[in-house]
């Protein structure tokens, strides 16, 4: 993970997190069961619009399948909508979008199980990564962290959703049934014409 090298002396708290300097490192795919734009909207709590713009732009693209041209679907993995929702939260507390990016650079650096155990803080300019509590009071003291995001806790949120949401496999011959997909329920309609 990417830190900045001037640390107050004497202290444990993290160093904001900055650019990576590799880039273009893949997420790795720990999952090959993918869940479509729809699925994927709705657990992270993010529009259609939204997760299409985070896509193109390279925010967040999925893992399981991000295919070219239409008529093919989009899959995301778990990992991909754990970073969606978090993604979705730092706006909201309004982190700049330039420091959402470096977060996420520096999150996939991590295996999907250590991304439990992180904690997110920020003072709504800077994002930290915290791996232990004494990380996140020694940010409280120094007056760095203003909010923080549990991952495990949107783990848990986005586990919660998913399980009621249709998953598919990237190689499945047939699509899998999306309630609340209108575009594929268009499609039908008019192939049944």
């Amino acid at each position: 993970m990417a830190r900045a090298d001037v640390q107050p002396e004497g202290s444990r708290a993290p160093a904001p997190l900055e650019a990576p300097v590799v880039d273009g490192i893949d997420l790795p795919d720990d999952e090959q069961l993918g869940y479509r734009g729809p699925a994927a909207c709705r657990a992270a709590g993010v529009t259609y619009r939204q997760l299409d713009y985070w896509a193109r732009t390279g925010l967040v693209e999925p893992s399981v399948r991000n295919p070219s041209g239409s008529g093919n679907h989009r899959l995301y993995s778990f990992r991909d909508i754990l970073v969606l929702k978090v993604v979705k939260r730092l706006l909201d507390t309004g982190v700049s979008l330039q420091q959402i990016r470096i977060a996420v650079a520096a999150l996939r650096d991590h295996g999907v199980d250590d991304l439990a155990t992180i904690t997110l803080m920020s003072d709504g300019a800077s994002v930290y990564e915290c791996t232990s509590d004494d990380q996140v009071i020694d940010l409280m003291r120094a007056g760095q962290g203003v909010f923080g995001i549990a991952l495990g806790s949107v783990w848990r949120e986005v586990e919660g959703s998913l399980s009621e949401l249709p998953s598919e496999r990237p190689d499945a011959e047939t699509i899998a049934d999306h309630p609340g997909d209108e575009l594929r329920g268009r499609r039908e309609r008019r192939a049944a014409v």
